[in-house]
């Protein structure tokens, strides 16, 4: 790697723990305006300080993080579909690497849909973005998506999706916990991190989340909904931290969790 897409990186994963908390808020490229993310300025904010990089789209970077916020951006550059067209598989790059210069972003992300009707579409615009992304010095992160075929969540499946991702250059892949998921990390080649996926029925299930894959050779998490649409998100992200950063077991962090929530009430 040259040494601007290091650094860009390394915003990103925090050289001092080797992790990252990536705090995801690019749902509504998809979903539109999703619970909690109505106004996104009202999410978002509260809960910077304790980010280590935002993940969104350029709409919500231009109207809803001020510009002296000093944070890593990871710039969704991929869409095209919504949660009521016939798949969500069906995407193409919708932001050019300039406009990503301009927006200053720290890297790039998108979506690949290995196993679906448009595998190879989504899989050449990685490729695509990877040598865009070599060229100007700025990081890829791929997704490996299955929308609405959650089966598809097992560490052979998975297993196959991040290493293409890998081959194909990705410089970091986000992608689902699952059993055997050190088999997913082992096989990958590059850093991985988690999708927290879904709400879960309980703060304490995601925080069980993070610890499993941490433990099974994460780099870290990139957690929206379980975060964000939590009865405390400050509460919440600060209890991730605590895995993450600080190797917290899930009781220690549901202390951290527990105190902040009283400083609510």
């Amino acid at each position: 790697m040259d040494w601007g897409l290091k650094n860009r990186l390394s915003r990103i994963i925090k050289p001092d723990t080797g992790h990252t908390v990536m705090l995801a808020v690019d749902h509504g490229y998809f979903l539109g305006p999703t619970r909690k993310l109505e106004v996104p300025r009202d999410t978002i904010t509260p809960l910077i300080p304790y980010a280590d990089a935002l993940m969104l789209t350029r709409g919500v970077l231009r109207t809803s993080v001020e510009p002296t916020e000093n944070l890593p951006i990871v710039l969704r550059v991929s869409g095209g579909t919504s949660i009521i067209g016939p798949s969500l598989a069906d995407e193409e790059i919708t932001t050019t690497f300039e406009e990503a210069i301009r927006l200053n972003v720290s890297a790039v992300a998108l979506s690949i849909f290995v196993g679906t009707e448009y595998e190879k579409q989504t899989l050449k615009n990685l490729a695509d973005l990877v040598t865009e992304g070599q060229r100007y010095g700025i990081p890829v992160l791929a997704v490996t998506a299955v929308g609405k075929k959650l089966e598809k969540r097992d560490a052979r499946f998975l297993s196959l999706c991040c290493r293409i991702a890998a081959e194909l250059g990705a410089h970091f892949v986000k992608t689902y916990y699952c059993d055997d998921f050190q088999k997913v990390v082992e096989s990958c080649l590059v850093p991985v991190v988690i999708a927290g996926g879904p709400k879960l029925e309980t703060f304490r299930d995601a925080l069980q989340l993070a610890h499993d894959a941490m433990s099974q050779g994460a780099v870290g998490v990139d957690m929206g909904r379980n975060i964000w649409q939590s009865e405390q998100p400050v509460a919440s992200i600060r209890g991730v931290r605590a895995v993450v950063h600080g190797g917290a077991t899930v009781d220690e962090a549901m202390e951290i969790y527990e105190g902040e929530m009283a400083k609510t009430t």
